[in-house]
């Protein structure tokens, strides 16, 4: 299933946007294969691997990566291997004897995926850290929160997420694209710096017309204005505004029934903290569910703001598929294909569950599996 039916790929456990990579592919229809360490795992908390699904649809192989017999059998699922991903430091996986350049020698037409927060090079490629510095230096940061406020951490979306896995996803995609046709692979260096920025495209864009140039909170869409922003309601709840357009901020007005002599001026700047605080009267007085009404089917750009026990029943998402509850609520594969969809291969895995499975279908010889499980390289 899936449009990367066929691509093999080899992953190096880590956390966040590494397993994110890994089963965007996995979704996708690739066949990836995780090389857990045998000792467990490396996540500051505690980890149920049931649960664990950015670790879905793959196959696990426990591994005891200090010892050289068990990186004898990475390097030859490697020799079998369309991707290779990691998400260390920069040198750790050459010091392990993983390196890309080990790796590429063994399989000339390998794409050796790298995630870091830093990037391969500059003053801060080894030192730690974690989504909230690498876009706070990236700039992305500084730009989120209201006005007069401190910066506003967005969990971990833009950093790790959408900067980091789902970048490091595409650039191996292109580069596996590229290799059918050079038959060269190559290192993709994914950095979450660099991905930050690059998801600040709009707002540089915006920057430099002269739109988005007020202090952080005061800005049109950043929550300054009147008309893009987030209000509560009578039962505790909240609405999320975003009638930018004329005929949009019309329909707004139409269903809250604003005096047009009050709300007329739209885009005059000076006047969004008064019509900010007019606006949020207003929404005070009724509750989510009869504003969700009013504005149902119509261009006003009124959403509810939903909490996660009550997404997947809303009549959109729900009709969408767009959440999965097998236990564990969990978003569905995407983007959506017509011909090849994705499809969750299965459930995330245990540690070491496929090792066997994995190794005598990837090549290894049973006999030789038998021996290292014996020898406690395999778990």
């Amino acid at each position: 299933m899936g449009p990367l039916k066929g691509m093999k790929v080899v992953e190096l456990a880590g956390i966040g946007p590494g397993p994110f990579c890994g089963m965007l592919l996995a979704d996708l229809g690739a066949d990836v294969v995780r090389i857990d360490r045998k000792s467990g795992s490396t996540a500051p908390f505690a980890v149920d691997s049931t649960k664990d699904i950015l670790n879905r649809g793959r196959r696990s192989v426990a591994l005891d990566l200090k010892n050289p017999a068990a990186v004898k059998i990475v390097l030859s699922l490697v020799e079998r291997a369309d991707v290779f991903i990691e998400g260390f430091r920069p040198g750790v996986t050459e010091r392990m004897g993983l390196g890309p350049d080990t790796c590429l020698q063994r399989n000339s037409r390998l794409v050796y995926g790298r995630m870091t927060g830093w990037g391969q090079d500059g003053p801060l490629a080894h030192t730690a850290g974690h989504d909230i510095n690498y876009i706070a230096v990236a700039g992305a940061l500084g730009l989120i929160g209201r006005a007069g406020e401190r910066p506003l951490a967005p969990l971990n979306l833009v950093g790790d997420m959408g900067g980091g896995g789902l970048l490091l996803a595409f650039g191996i995609v292109c580069a596996v694209l590229e290799a059918r046709s050079s038959g060269k692979g190559q290192i993709v260096d994914a950095a979450m710096v660099d991905g930050a920025a690059i998801q600040l495209s709009a707002v540089l864009m915006a920057h430099a017309m002269g739109v988005h140039t007020n202090p952080r909170g005061m800005n049109m869409g950043d929550s300054g204005s009147h008309f893009y922003e987030v209000y509560e309601t009578s039962d505790g709840k909240f609405l999320a505004v975003g009638a930018i357009e004329p005929q949009f901020y019309a329909a707004l007005c139409e269903g809250a029934e604003l005096d047009p002599d009050v709300f007329g001026a739209q885009m005059d700047a000076q006047e969004w903290p008064t019509l900010k605080k007019r606006l949020a009267e207003v929404f005070k007085s009724r509750t989510r569910a009869e504003w969700t009404a009013i504005f149902d089917g119509t261009d006003a750009c009124v959403s509810p703001v939903l909490a996660l026990e009550e997404v997947s029943s809303h009549p959109h998402i729900k009709a969408r598929g767009t959440y999965i509850d097998n236990d564990v609520l969990q978003p569905a594969p995407a983007p959506r294909f017509s011909r090849t969809p994705g499809a969750i291969a299965g459930p995330p895995p245990i540690p070491g569950q496929h090792s066997r499975e994995v190794l005598e279908s990837w090549g290894v010889a049973p006999g030789d599996v038998d021996r290292l499980i014996e020898q406690g390289v395999i778990s």
